[in-house]
């Protein structure tokens, strides 16, 4: 059998309760039949996992479920998102698809031996280089690779021994690898991901996506806040290094850049898209919260008892705020002072529910204080266990009905279907 290789187009999609699988898929057969090849990837992570107390194996089995039922005949993948060497044990068998999550071992000095060791492998990290499709040659001093080794080199090797575990367990070929460096305080420059991905080659990692950290913030379930050209430019520019690596450093030709994006960065779709078609790169991008949001906004449209289960959701979070934000203080911007309360929301219709949380920045009433705090606020719907997974049955139409043009209208076609 030969070799796991990802699509050129693949996209990162969440579903917290595992109730949405068919929906999602759903919109990828729309995308299809209109000219736009991606391909589903699962995810879930093991925090989530741990909040709403589910098992990765429940991940698969919705997936294999939805792709049997609607008769999918492309390639599909369950992904263990942002795994480390203490949770990936649990993912082994229903995966097929792994983030390694290194970002906190970023900035963890190497070896001194082994960063002067990768600078005499790799030479050409120093000096003068020129990258076809970036416009000025990076001009790299000793002194600025040794310090970028240093601050890298640790994270691949722990990206390198996670590897190891999972192709121990699953064998060699059988499984995606992502490397994932997103989740760090400051973004990486192209020269700084040039050398991530010539030591990542050093350690022999079969890597398919790598997912760098971008300027700007990309906070959850919220469009980019940043300059967008500055994004624009770093985007391609980190395109040109991928390319480069891929020839420079014998890595696989698959791999491509993973967008971990929080859900819903509208503003730089287009840049994405427009950098993809001028260099003919794939494209992995995780766009994964706003499946509960959509779940939330179609029991809202579902009718009365639908509109109730929503509001005391909503009440919970705004009681819990603290508490629920203090795990994502770096990707959310809550104003305390935006958010409705309780009592405010109590009166609103279905519509006004709605409107205040669908992501469409031309409806004068949507708040984005109120998604972001939703968007985090799932373990409110977690801790009602049964009740709120009955009524997700009950509220089906209308939930599948937001899940599937959410992901369509939002998402498949500005990135891959827009002129």
């Amino acid at each position: 059998m030969s070799d796991l290789r990802i699509e050129k187009y693949s996209i990162g999609v969440g579903d917290r309760f595992a109730h949405q699988a068919k929906a999602q898929l759903s919109a990828f057969i729309r995308a299809a039949k209109e000219g736009a090849q991606a391909v589903p990837v699962w995810n879930k992570s093991n925090r989530e996992h741990n909040i709403v107390g589910s098992q990765p194996t429940a991940v698969r089995a919705a997936a294999d479920a939805a792709v049997r039922e609607l008769g999918w005949k492309e390639t599909y993948h369950v992904d263990a998102d942002h795994i480390n060497l203490g949770t990936v044990d649990r993912f082994m068998e229903p995966s097929d698809f792994f983030t390694l999550d290194v970002a906190d071992a970023i900035g963890k000095p190497a070896d001194p031996a082994a960063v002067e060791a990768f600078l005499a492998r790799h030479s050409e990290l120093i000096g003068r280089i020129e990258i076809p499709g970036i416009a000025e040659p990076f001009e790299i001093k000793r002194e600025r690779a040794s310090a970028a080794a240093s601050k890298y080199l640790f994270a691949v090797s722990e990206a390198s021994e996670i590897y190891q575990k999972i192709e121990g367990a699953k064998g060699k070929g059988k499984f995606i690898t992502e490397v994932s460096m997103d989740e760090t305080d400051s973004p990486q420059t192209p020269p700084e991901l040039l050398l991530i991905l010539a030591a990542i080659a050093d350690e022999k990692i079969p890597i398919q996506t790598i997912a760098p950290k971008f300027t700007g913030r990309f906070n959850k379930g919220v469009d980019y806040v940043g300059d967008v050209q500055q994004f624009e430019k770093e985007f391609g520019d980190d395109l040109a290094v991928v390319a480069y690596a891929i020839k420079q450093y014998g890595l696989p030709d698959t791999l491509k850049l993973s967008v971990h994006s929080g859900s819903d960065k509208f503003s730089i779709y287009a840049p994405i898209r427009r950098c993809i078609q001028k260099t003919g790169a794939g494209l992995h991008l995780k766009t994964a919260g706003t499946t509960w949001l959509e779940e939330l906004i179609g029991l809202a449209e579902a009718g009365p008892e639908g509109l109730d289960l929503a509001k005391e959701i909503y009440a919970e979070a705004y009681g819990h705020r603290e508490e629920l934000c203090a795990p994502y203080a770096a990707v959310i911007d809550i104003d305390p002072a935006k958010l409705p309360s309780p009592e405010e929301v109590r009166g609103w219709s279905s519509k006004q529910y709605a409107d205040a949380l669908r992501h469409d920045q031309k409806n004068a009433s949507f708040n984005p204080h109120l998604r972001q705090l939703l968007h985090v606020g799932f373990k409110v719907a977690a801790k009602m266990g049964s009740r709120y997974l009955e009524m997700l049955d009950k509220c089906e139409e209308s939930i599948a009905r937001n899940v599937t043009e959410n992901l369509y209208e939002r998402h498949l076609k500005p990135l891959f279907l827009a002129k």
